[in-house]
């Protein structure tokens, strides 16, 4: 598939953010076990570097975490592509996303044509997020709010995924998942996380899959200008 995306002279990149630097990523990714072509395809387009700082831009497409500011980090592209993969199993249409950060997973999400939802407590990452999202041409709903509620009108949601950890799956966002949708998110305190897959049943009830250790920030309350 082709990315949905419109890039600007800045977003090709030149020397460690040029496209033979992002195809590298992209083999390390393989070669880690992520196999979906079109998360792949993705990842090879879409500027990492325009996500991050301008100081931090050469390292952007090193397979790992790099700060944003407010305490908080872009994800490793390793966990996005992996996170990413597991929401399309489920074949979603519409997507919640809690924790807009940098706003890079909205942006995965939004290139492969999915209807994207995103909440983000931090007033100021949201606004940069958005700034992103408007360059590269993208239709990404966003809210400033406290993400452990999501963003009940638009639901349900097809998938749900959450970019920051708490220590118990958090019920108001299961509840606004549909019959048969999956949330994605890291469960566990600061010393030992797991990164979950749940299916919401029929009967209300869910199923749980441990896919992988991680490290997160900690999913909080409130929002912040």
């Amino acid at each position: 598939m082709t990315p949905r995306l419109r890039l600007q002279p800045e977003a090709v990149g030149l020397g460690m953010t040029s496209q033979r630097v992002r195809d590298r990523l992209v083999e390390r990714l393989r070669e880690a076990g992520i196999s979906d072509e079109r998360v792949l395809n993705v990842i090879r387009t879409l500027p990492r570097h325009l996500f991050v700082d301008e100081v931090l831009a050469s390292r952007a497409y090193e397979d790992t975490a790099l700060p944003i500011g407010h305490g908080q980090t872009i994800s490793q592209p390793w966990v996005v592509a992996r996170m990413t993969e597991v929401l399309l199993e489920n074949a979603p249409a519409k997507v919640l996303e809690v924790g807009t950060g940098s706003g890079y997973q909205a942006a995965v999400l939004a290139a492969l044509g999915l209807e994207v939802y995103t909440v983000e407590r931090i007033g100021e990452l949201l606004r940069q997020a958005r700034k992103r999202f408007r360059t590269l041409g993208m239709n990404v709903r966003s809210k400033h709010d406290d993400g452990r509620i999501g963003w009940p009108e638009h639901g349900p949601y097809d998938a749900i995924i959450v970019t920051a950890a708490a220590p118990a799956l958090v019920p108001a966002l299961v509840e606004q998942l549909r019959t048969g949708g999956v949330l994605v998110a890291p469960v566990g305190g600061s010393g030992s996380q797991a990164l979950v897959k749940l299916v919401r049943r029929e009967d209300g009830g869910v199923d749980e899959t441990r896919l992988a250790a991680v490290t997160f920030v900690p999913l909080l309350s409130g929002t912040v200008d």
